[in-house]
């Protein structure tokens, strides 16, 4: 409890701070485009809440000093092996000129750093023919980095409506501290709650009104968090099965999978150009039909912040399963293929305007 409550209690105050300042200062790390293809806000939002979700770490390392000092180098190291990615995102967030492939090197760089600093490595995912290939060291470096610079990614991609990536990832890190605390791990289920209080002091302020948005760097943060706490608990615990932290990150995962081929095979442009129909903003603009065409500030804060609940409800059908059946590979595997095949289905309704009637929120009668 000391974990969660310290880290909340940081974060909920950086964030209050970085909310005040970035109205009476309002020049860095401020989100004044509204009309983007991908910006669903009506007023300036300041997009730093990575800071306060950093900052609401550093007391979960304090408690650690006394409560589990054998795990306190671990998690400096953790957070040390962080900081390119999270600097190359919030780099981004302030000053708008970090080019999308310098942030995936950066992104890479945290991965390898994991497999040198904190001796994490991917030797299995349960795949025959690939796990003998991943007991080469140099194969291992380069699928570890990936994977992690990967998950990262991922996040930031499903960063699109208040709450989405920060509820997300919070149930995904909630799987996490699950099993670690099944299994007796403190480095992960320390680290895993920490970010969950963290993760809640920033969603105070950001869900529903949208006062702060994560950016670049809180998304980069947590994804890296995921995925690095994923890569410990296969490298220390063979009885987990490599499908559970796959099954558990299987919406932001998909996601940037199939975007990646929408993006590159289907329309032909490069995998990291922005575009409006991502799964949820196709939600948003499909089934989220609250106040349509209404410019009016308030209506569209309230439709941006009713779009989020349909993913999060998507999400859990995945992260349930994979908490259920952690140990268990056939029905992970199951699991994964549903969720997949559904996402398609989904997708594929979405696009083509065939939704149930009972999924769509309609437009907000005036008396």
């Amino acid at each position: 409890m000391a974990y969660v409550l310290s880290a909340f209690l940081v974060s909920l105050i950086v964030s209050l701070f970085l909310v005040r300042q970035a109205r009476l200062r309002p020049r860095f790390g401020v989100d004044s485009d509204t009309t983007g293809v991908q910006k669903y806000h009506a007023n300036p939002v300041p997009r730093v809440g990575g800071i306060s979700i950093l900052l609401g770490m550093i007391p979960v390392c304090a408690v650690a000093y006394h409560r589990d000092p054998e795990i306190l180098r671990d998690l400096l190291v953790l957070f040390a092996c962080a900081m390119p990615v999270f600097l190359g995102g919030l780099c981004e967030d302030l000053f708008r000129n970090a080019r999308v492939l310098v942030r995936l090197l950066l992104a890479i760089v945290s991965g390898a750093l994991v497999y040198w600093w904190l001796g994490a490595a991917v030797t299995r995912i349960d795949v025959f023919g690939i796990d003998s290939l991943l007991k080469i060291a140099a194969v291992s470096l380069v699928f570890t980095s990936f994977t992690i610079a990967g998950a990262a990614n991922a996040i930031n991609i499903i960063d699109g409506y208040n709450g989405l990536a920060a509820v997300v990832s919070g149930m995904i890190l909630a799987g996490l501290g699950y099993v670690a605390f099944y299994l007796g791990d403190r480095l992960i289920l320390v680290a895993a709650v920490g970010m969950l209080g963290a993760i809640g002091g920033f969603l105070i302020w950001n869900y529903p009104r949208g006062l702060i948005f994560l950016g670049d760097g809180g998304a980069y943060f947590i994804g890296f968090m995921i995925g690095t706490l994923s890569v410990v608990m296969l490298a220390r615990h063979p009885q987990v099965s490599a499908w559970f932290p796959l099954l558990l990150c299987i919406y932001p995962v998909f996601e940037t999978l199939f975007s990646i081929y929408r993006k590159k095979f289907v329309r032909g442009k490069s995998p990291g150009a922005p575009d409006g129909v991502h799964l949820h903003m196709l939600v948003y603009k499909r089934l989220v039909r609250w106040a349509v065409g209404s410019t009016e500030a308030r209506l569209l804060t309230e439709r941006n912040a009713m779009t989020s609940p349909y993913l999060w409800v998507l999400s859990s059908l995945a992260i349930i399963p994979a908490v259920l059946f952690w140990q268990y590979e056939i029905p992970l595997i199951i699991c994964t293929v549903l969720f997949a095949t559904s996402y398609v289905i989904l997708y594929r309704t979405l696009v083509l305007f065939r939704m149930p009637k009972w999924m769509v929120l309609q437009k907000k009668r005036r008396g």
